[in-house]
C-alpha cells in the first residue's frame, strides 16, 4: 500500500477575482498540514501560491519551494518558506517538482498553471507515472476544460487505450481522502520517478 507524503499543487501567482479560490487555498493547505503531507509547489509567495503556502506553514506543515531565479523578484518568495530551492530555469522547476511529488492537484490559475496540469495528464496518459493527478474545480471554474476534453474524445483526439486519467473533485474536503483511496493498492515505488509504460501496465 503506498503511502502520500508529498503533493504538488499547481495554482495562480494571482488570486482571482472571486474570494471562493482563496478560501480553497487556505482550506487546501490547512488540511495537507493536518494529514502531515508535505507541500510541493511552486515557491512564490503572492496569490493563491502565497496563501497556499502561508496556510500550510500556519498548520505546522513542511513546504518545499522550487522557483526559477528569474522569477525570485516578480513571485517573492514567503520567509516563513524554509525549504526553498532555487532552480536555473522553468524545465528544472517542473522536472523537480514532478519528482519531489507523489500526487498532483490543480487548483485555479492561469496558464502557467494549465500548462503543468496539462503535462502531467499528458505523462499518466502515456503511461509515464501512476501518480493521482486531481483536478479542483473550485466554483466551477475547471468546467471549461472538462467540455474541452470530452470534445477532444468525441472527434477522435483521445482515442481508446489513451484516456486521460484524472479525476474532477468540488469539494476542496474531498482531496486528500480521494487521492488515498487511488494509490491504496499501488506499490510505494509507483509513486516514485517516472516508469516505463509497461511497468505501469503491469499494475
Amino acid at each position: 500500500m503506498a503511502t502520500i507524503k508529498s503533493i504538488c499543487v499547481y495554482c495562480g501567482s494571482g488570486s482571482g477575482h472571486d474570494v471562493v479560490h482563496e478560501k480553497a487555498a487556505r482550506e487546501l493547505g490547512a488540511a495537507m498540514a493536518k494529514a502531515g503531507i508535505r507541500l510541493v509547489y511552486g515557491g512564490g509567495g503572492i496569490g493563491l501560491m502565497g496563501t497556499l503556502a502561508k496556510s500550510v506553514v500556519d498548520g505546522g506543515g513542511n513546504v518545499l519551494g522550487i522557483i526559477p531565479d528569474f522569477l525570485k523578484r516578480k513571485e517573492m518568495p514567503l520567509d516563513a518558506v524554509i525549504d526553498l530551492v532555487t532552480v536555473p530555469d522553468m524545465h528544472s522547476r517542473k522536472m523537480r517538482m514532478f519528482t519531489e511529488a507523489d500526487a498532483f492537484v490543480a487548483l485555479p490559475g492561469g496558464i502557467g498553471t494549465l500548462e503543468e496540469l496539462i503535462e502531467q495528464l499528458t505523462w499518466a496518459q502515456l503511461g509515464r507515472h501512476a501518480k493521482p493527478v486531481i483536478i479542483a474545480n473550485v466554483g466551477g471554474f475547471w468546467d471549461p476544460l472538462r467540455v474541452l476534453l470530452d470534445h477532444m474524445k468525441a472527434e477522435g483526439f483521445i482515442r481508446p487505450g489513451l484516456a486521460v486519467k484524472y479525476t474532477i473533485i468540488d469539494e476542496i474536503r474531498d482531496i486528500i481522502p480521494t487521492i488515498r483511496d487511488q494509490v491504496a493498492d499501488l506499490p510505494q515505488e509507483a509513486l516514485a520517478a517516472e516508469h516505463d509504460t509497461v511497468v505501469i501496465e503491469k499494475m
